[in-house]
């Protein structure tokens, strides 16, 4: 009685509705045309070329292997490679699965692979360097495309053309098959990125008629209690189908009475593949819509329902990219060359792959608590990789997508609400908090967005979950941080990075508190954001890693990216990080040229390669001279030039890592996109500014790369930057004017930005 009941209810979710997605005006041009979805996707970049609108929680995209996260028991580094599924090097396909990470440098997901073949039926997905050993197919890049929004590519060894394009939470498969008795659609629900034996706890899977399934499937890793549900809709019912179960089953109670294998409609086990077979004609096309939910599978089907409601894939997929479009000319600047404006467009559309849409379409998602939420207010979203994307991505967002920033504001207040250690994200994803990296970076979006105007958070709830937050005595040495002003290294590893970090995001909450009115919470936190000095070493003229009993750690080598108190990082670089009080750091450090000397032996002292070594974050790619720009702790380092009175050489560098650093090829990324922040620093830097200290009002100026620009903001007005002179040679800029008044300094306010109106650059090839 219940299957019939879900049927009836599937049937008339599938078939009652008729509005789809509603259309958009369309912008006078394609900007998607700019965009190279593969670039990132060789070596370190893991970005993934797949199928995806803005923000969505579906992200499509092939898997061109399976490394396990073990072998034997130990670590597999190869793995890394395929934080995002998919390598261009690579020249197989296992299939196409729903869920990724965009650049994030440790990964999770890949949910629901789906995999199209023909002829004998095999299971197993095989050796990517033995053809024909699994189900996995050889593929060329000939015969491959991708936008915003699109992935085509051809199966080699089965004659099938896969296509794929998606809504925000719902993927859609086109398959177009040859002539064959055997056609088949694998639906394999043991694969995982960051795999290993035992990350999957449970998969059930309901086939409610020949056309329809439903199911979840429960994981354990980066996220350790992750559920995702889905709705799987074929556009042509299957003959048969079966399934095989993979783990060893100890008890099975009286479901021994049948034979589950084939056409029995209810699958569950940890380890499972199900098969759905078909019969196929020459050229014909078989399609799918995969509906996701962090709720259930009811509410797979309604997502189903409302986004797709008909089967028509190109207008899914010509929809996909007015939503592309309409994001992405929001920013319209022109370049000297084709290759700088791919570059750009590109580095745009990844800044808007994360975080994602967490939730239904009647507004309920799965907390942080594992409970059943409905979203009051605003729109829930998930993949907050704070320890990176704080720096620009989210300030970013507070001149481009503000109203989604503010959304995301809410998600993380929601998040401290359902934690138990009442705790603000630290990197969290689909309702789990991951720990990963270092501090409680979640105030400072808080705090950008409430200087900026940006987000109508309360400031008393902001202030007291940003309290609640940095007091949380047994996270990461806050205890002693809190007692003796330091993070002793000798407790809490990594731990100046973790000193450094907390004293920014205490500064922070200092200017959340004075939005508030609370001046007693202000004092403190601003006395907190001056721990940075004490684990300052005069005679050694380094931020370094300081024990328990107030003595420095010995040995100490400020070159050294492993073990010296940093975390992907050193003291030459990371030491650098006091982005609320760069004056007095400069003063500390022996003055204005002291410390510009220091900035040039960064860009200039090559580091060799026992130093990072132990650090698979940092890689050659990534690397001029000790300055890293393949990881974020180091990205507001070029502009420091500003505060020793040599703007100029932040000129210079900016422009430098701009042209070398970033490209419009497959390697065009230097090191992990990490969620969008690499992406999001070139693209401030490209526009001629740059937000050193996320929570104040300031911007540093640099030197723009783009020719013009005009930005279209949420309050109708529009900001337009014109360069004059501009050229490969006139890296320098001669002065700025903003609505015709010279610029005195080196920065410029959010309110010149916001308010729109015109900057202008003046260029020169002779430092000002």
């Amino acid at each position: 009685m219940q299957k019939t009941l879900f049927w009836l209810i599937a049937i008339f979710l599938l078939a009652g509705c008729e509005k789809g997605v509603p259309s958009k005006v369309e912008p006078d041009f394609d900007y998607t045309s700019f965009v190279n979805p593969f670039i990132g996707t060789k070596n370190m970049g893991h970005t993934f070329p797949g199928a995806t609108v803005p923000f969505g929680m579906v992200q499509l995209s092939p898997e061109t292997n399976q490394e396990p996260l073990f072998i034997d028991g130990a670590y597999n580094r190869e793995t890394y490679r395929y934080c995002s599924g998919y390598q261009y090097e690579d020249s197989t396909i296992f299939g196409f699965s729903h869920t990724h990470f965009s650049g994030t440098g440790h990964s999770d997901l890949g949910d629901f692979l789906v995999m199209p073949t023909t002829g004998t039926l095999k299971l197993e997905p095989g050796q990517a360097d033995n053809p024909g050993s699994g189900f996995h197919s050889q593929f060329s890049h000939d015969n491959e495309k991708a936008a915003p929004g699109y992935y085509q590519v051809l199966l080699d060894d089965y004659g099938i053309k896969a296509e794929l394009t998606a809504t925000e939470r719902v993927g859609f498969h086109q398959y177009t098959f040859p002539k064959s008795d055997s056609s088949h659609i694998i639906l394999d629900l043991i694969s995982n990125i960051y795999n290993y034996d035992g990350k999957n706890i449970w998969t059930f899977v309901r086939v409610e008629n020949d056309s329809l399934v439903t199911g979840y499937r429960q994981t354990k890793g980066w996220a350790r209690t992750k559920k995702v549900f889905f709705a799987m809709q074929f556009s042509k019912p299957f003959f048969q189908y079966g399934h095989k179960k993979y783990d060893d089953v100890k008890y099975n109670g009286f479901y021994r009475r049948f034979d589950e294998t084939k056409n029995f409609p209810e699958m569950a086990g940890k380890d499972l593949r199900a098969w759905f077979d078909f019969k196929t004609e020459e050229g014909e096309q078989i399609k799918i819509k995969f509906a996701l939910s962090p709720v259930s599978a009811a509410g797979a089907l309604k997502n189903l329902e409302a986004e797709i409601p008909d089967w028509d894939f190109d207008k899914v997929k010509e929809n996909a990219r007015h939503e592309w479009n309409n994001e992405l000319s929001k920013l319209k600047a022109s370049f000297e060359t084709d290759a700088q404006r791919t570059t750009f467009y590109t580095a745009l559309y990844h800044t808007m792959l994360g975080p994602i849409i967490y939730e239904d379409v009647d507004g309920q998602y799965r907390g942080l608590d594992q409970n059943i939420h409905q979203s009051e207010g605003f729109t829930n979203y998930t993949i907050f990789s704070l320890w990176d994307t704080y720096r620009a991505l989210h300030p970013l967002f507070n001149i481009l997508q503000p109203e989604r920033n503010n959304d995301m504001i809410k998600s993380m207040l929601a998040h401290h609400d359902e934690s138990v250690h009442k705790m603000l994200p630290v990197w969290s994803h689909y309702a789990n908090e991951n720990w990963c990296m270092i501090g409680y970076h979640s105030v400072s979006v808080i705090a950008d967005a409430m200087v900026k105007g940006t987000t109508d958070v309360d400031p008393d709830r902001a202030l007291q979950a940003c309290v609640s937050s940095s007091t949380l005595s047994y996270f990461d040495g806050l205890d002693s941080y809190m007692s003796m002003g330091y993070v002793p290294e000798d407790k809490s590893g990594s731990s100046v990075s973790k000193t450094l970090e907390f004293a920014y995001d205490d500064w922070c909450i200092a200017q959340i508190a004075e939005m508030a009115g609370d001046e007693k919470a202000k004092e403190d936190y601003q006395k907190r954001a001056g721990f940075y000095v004490n684990v300052y070493d005069e005679k050694t003229g380094y931020m370094r890693p300081k024990n328990m009993d107030g003595s420095w750690r010995e040995p100490f080598d400020p070159l050294d990216t492993h073990g010296q108190g940093f975390i992907e990082g050193n003291a030459w670089n990371y030491g650098l990080y006091v982005p609320q009080d760069v004056d007095a750091m400069i003063e500390m450090m022996g003055g204005k040229d002291s410390f510009a000397n220091h900035l040039d032996r960064i860009f200039t002292t090559e580091i060799q390669d026992k130093y990072i070594e132990k650090n698979e974050d940092i890689t050659r790619d990534g690397i001029i001279g000790n300055y890293v720009h393949g990881n974020e702790p180091g990205h507001h380092i070029p502009y420091l030039y500003n505060w020793t009175g040599k703007p100029w050489k932040t000129q210079e560098r900016v422009r430098m890592i701009m042209d070398t650093m970033y490209g419009p090829g497959v390697d065009g990324l230097c090191g992990n996109d990490d969620a969008g922040q690499m992406s999001a620093w070139y693209i401030f830097s490209a526009l001629g500014f740059y937000p050193v200290l996320p929570g104040s009002d300031e911007y540093a100026l640099g030197s723009p790369l783009v020719q013009n620009a005009e930005i279209s903001l949420v309050n109708g007005k529009t900001l337009t930057i014109v360069v004059e002179n501009h050229s490969k040679e006139n890296v320098y800029v001669d002065r700025v004017e903003v609505n015709g008044q010279i610029v005195e300094g080196t920065s410029l306010n959010h309110s010149d930005i916001a308010n729109g109106g015109k900057i202008v650059f003046y260029m020169s090839d002779e430092p000002g």
